[in-house]
């Protein structure tokens, strides 16, 4: 099948990728767009976990205020050069960022960061409900590691899904724009402000 400019075009629309990857991209998928897309995706994806290693120390403090100040968010999310912070994509996700927290309210980043005392707290609770409901000791604490996902999803920024589209998670999220920005970008903390409540 004959892949023409126009072709090449609308992909690049849709992904931001460049002209040689969607070219590329639609000739193994033999012109079929939505294959094209996921072909650049998936390899977009396989060079972010290569790049996440690298040291991001640019970026950008970004601040949210909700319609009626009553909650506002202040995130720092960097990456690796200025040239990029200044890209209005990586403007644009810190934004998005911003106001996922400010309505979503995560209490911590990552997994990593969960204090070790909460955790344990939250294991407890979660093997006390599984045995009450008469599952069998043997498996609990594999039940109670499945269980604690949910945890993670609830509290941690990086495994929420994301507001816009809830079958990703804001780390995917990020993942997509370190694929097609070609930069480690890690979101270093936030600060979420409710009116009325204390830190």
């Amino acid at each position: 099948m004959e892949i023409t400019a126009k072709m090449v075009s609308e992909l690049r629309k849709s992904t931001s990728a460049g002209i040689m990857d969607c070219k590329k991209a639609l000739i193994e998928s033999n012109g079929d767009l939505e294959a094209a897309t996921r072909y650049l995706r998936e390899k977009g994806l396989k060079a972010s976990e290569l790049r996440s290693g690298r040291a991001a120390s640019e970026g950008q403090i970004v601040s949210y205020i909700h319609p009626g100040s009553r909650i506002g968010s202040l995130v720092e999310v960097n990456c690796e050069t200025d040239f990029v912070a200044r890209t209005e994509q990586f403007q644009n996700l810190t934004k998005e960022i911003a106001m996922h927290i400010a309505a979503s309210k995560p209490k911590y980043v990552s997994q990593d960061d969960v204090p070790e005392n909460v955790l344990e707290s939250e294991k407890s609770i979660l093997r006390k409900q599984t045995l009450e409901e008469g599952k069998p000791e043997h498996i609990v604490d594999k039940i109670v590691e499945g269980r604690l996902s949910k945890f993670y999803s609830e509290v941690c920024l990086l495994e929420q899904p994301y507001i816009r589209e809830v079958d990703k998670t804001v780390n995917q999220l990020i993942q997509e724009a370190i694929a097609q920005l070609g930069e480690n970008i890690v979101v270093r903390r936030f600060l979420l402000y409710v009116l009325g409540q204390a830190e």
